[in-house]
């Protein structure tokens, strides 16, 4: 059985509204969920400098290609 935890945090209006924009979703809930949900599954978040590790992806696949 999955357990659920309510949790809080501040963030200002600009910043949920900047969330709500890039998730596509209309509730700040759902967005979010979104996010939180996309930030556990990218494989960019435990790499110490993403966008170096990045970059390296974008490269190797033009030099392939």
């Amino acid at each position: 059985m999955t357990k659920i935890m309510h949790t809080q945090t501040v963030l200002t209006v600009e910043e949920i509204e900047a969330l709500k924009k890039k998730t596509g979703e209309s509730s700040t809930k759902d967005a979010l969920s979104k996010a939180v949900a996309h930030y556990l599954e990218c494989e960019y978040t435990q790499v110490e400098d993403m966008w170096a590790k990045k970059l390296e992806k974008v490269v190797s696949r033009k030099t392939h290609n």
